[in-house]
């Protein structure tokens, strides 16, 4: 008895010492941000100063652990990188409290940096089944448009000018492409020899490689904590052969890279819905396992602190994410509002703003200031998720133009693997076709609308791909650099030198001789957006070559 008194004591001390001085900090953390969101579970992340190891002593501290029973936890599981071990989802049964009554107490703790709610999100395309129609030719207008669509009114060349593209690079086999999604028909004969294997991972229900997954061969499935990412929606399949579907074997149809391994992560279910904590752990994982370029056709209606921080670490570690806007016909969605999130709206046919979509009259293609780029994205044809043969499925909405814009991303890292999200993004930019779309909406430069412009893979490549060979003359500051299309250049040097512009085309656009940098720089001439070379020789004729772009 007297034992049991003592325990009791106890719990009331720990209780007055813990959770009574909670009660009185902000009651303006009581609440929920806009949005549906899971009854049972947060979302939290711990403060950066704090190591794995101190983190994990601090989740067997004491007041954390008080918090844990009275709430009842049922879970706690590492969402963030496995490497920091900083972001967690908690599970709590339900019970008398409400989860953001929770959520305060949690966010009382002095080593929490906060504390949010696991907010719910949709796949952002709908599909279409059986039309009796052609494959390559008069199916994939995206890829190579003819102006003869049968679904819908559609103007010549409004596509990504992929046959062009195919001709420079279809993919380089070392790559690899993270798609996040409701995963895919793993054994479809379109991605023979293209799935991501992890080559460090044994199947012998064990964690191998010490990742934190186990058996997690071909990906993972975070909807249902397992290493199987079949598809059983359809939606991540189809978003899947846009990006990566073999190209030129005789069967279906062409994906925009041919031959770059596929890293396939499930985050949707079969109702292609989710949480943000599936997300965000998916994010993680694609970085932390050696995605080069992550596509995600997936959005939410909520800002969430956690989901921008899984952004910012694929910015950190110079991986593309490539996001679709939604398809509200409205405000952007998140994670495509983030900064460091390559948002993509989508086009029709004939080029205009997907507004509406096939499948509904109140539909259309997010706009607003964090638009980057639009991509095809109605009437896009692909594999299904529960056949090998049957290819009359086609889906409409912006989770349709992410995946043209993330396999063009990843023919740029193809030809040079280390090009920086800021250096894809200004090869982008210089490259998107402006003023195709109606001009209310496309108008000269950045709109709301269409971004810097419709995708061109073969622009963009040509761009990359142009070869640059420097010799040993020293090199030239020169600024600014992207520069506007009527700047002026400023060369860090007083000698007296001969400049050339090229275009890609290897046409000259100007020529000046014996120049000499003064206060007034340079004037370029009224050029067109895109990618120059910029060459300079010197009085001992010795030549520098640099790339120029142009905006």
């Amino acid at each position: 008895m007297n034992g049991l008194k003592k325990t009791r004591y106890k719990s009331q001390f720990i209780i007055m010492k813990y959770l009574f001085p909670i009660l009185f900090i902000l009651p303006s953390l009581i609440f929920a941000q806009e949005g549906d969101y899971a009854a049972d579970r947060l979302i939290l992340k711990f403060k950066e100063k704090y190591s794995s190891s101190e983190i994990k002593s601090l989740i067997q501290a004491e007041e954390f652990q008080l918090l844990n029973d009275l709430f009842d936890v049922q879970s706690l599981r590492n969402i963030g990188s496995h490497k920091t071990n900083d972001t967690y989802v908690l599970s709590f049964a339900l019970g008398n409290y409400e989860i953001n009554e929770i959520a305060s107490f949690y966010k009382g703790l002095d080593y929490i940096k906060f504390v949010e709610n696991d907010f719910t999100m949709t796949g952002a395309g709908r599909r279409v089944s059986d039309p009796n129609d052609p494959l390559f030719e008069s199916r994939q207008w995206s890829m190579n448009n003819e102006g003869t669509f049968s679904l819908s009114p559609a103007t010549q060349d409004a596509d990504i000018d992929m046959l062009e593209a195919w001709e420079i690079t279809t993919g380089d086999p070392d790559l690899i492409i993270g798609v996040i999604d409701s995963g895919l028909r793993l054994n479809h004969p379109e991605f023979e020899n293209r799935i991501w294997i992890n080559n460090a991972e044994t199947e012998d229900g064990l964690d191998s490689d010490n990742n934190g997954y186990v058996d997690d061969i071909y990906g993972w499935d975070f909807v249902n904590e397992d290493s199987d990412p079949t598809d059983d929606h359809g939606h991540g399949t189809n978003v899947t052969s846009i990006l990566g579907m073999t190209g030129n074997n005789d069967i279906g149809y062409a994906g925009v890279n041919w031959n770059s391994k596929i890293m396939t992560i499930k985050a949707l279910d079969s109702n292609n819905s989710g949480f943000y904590s599936s997300m965000i752990e998916a994010i993680y994982y694609a970085v932390d396992n050696g995605c080069d370029v992550i596509n995600m056709s997936i959005g939410g209606n909520s800002s969430s602190t956690a989901l921008e921080a899984a952004i910012n670490y694929c910015y950190s570690q110079d991986v593309p994410i490539v996001i679709s806007t939604g398809n509200q016909d409205g405000v952007i969605q998140y994670p495509a509002q983030y900064e460091n999130s390559i948002a993509v709206g989508s086009t029709n046919p004939d080029d205009s703003r997907s507004s509406p979509f096939f499948w509904s009259s109140t539909s259309g293609s997010n706009y607003g200031p964090a638009l980057d780029y639009v991509a095809p994205g109605n009437y896009i044809y692909g594999a299904k998720y529960d056949s090998d043969t049957n290819y009359n499925t086609y889906w409409g909405g912006t989770s349709q133009g992410a995946p043209h814009v993330a396999g063009v991303i990843s023919l740029l890292k193809s030809l040079d693997p280390n090009l920086t999200v800021d250096e894809i993004n200004n090869i982008l930019i210089a490259t998107s076709q402006d003023e195709v779309g109606p001009a209310n909406e496309d108008t000269p430069g950045f709109d709301n609308f269409f971004g810097h412009g419709r995708i061109n893979a073969h622009d963009a490549l040509q761009n990359a791909s142009l070869s640059i060979v420097e010799n040993n003359l020293a090199t030239f500051p020169v600024y600014p650099n992207p520069i506007a299309s009527t700047g002026v250049l400023r060369i860090g040097t007083s000698e007296k030198l001969d400049l050339k512009i090229i275009n890609s085309s290897g046409q000259q656009v100007l020529e000046r001789i014996q120049y000499q940098d003064s206060n007034n720089g340079l004037k370029i001439p009224r050029l067109i957006s895109g990618l120059y070379i910029l060459q300079i020789t010197n009085g001992n004729g010795n030549s520098h070559f640099k790339k120029l772009i142009v905006k």
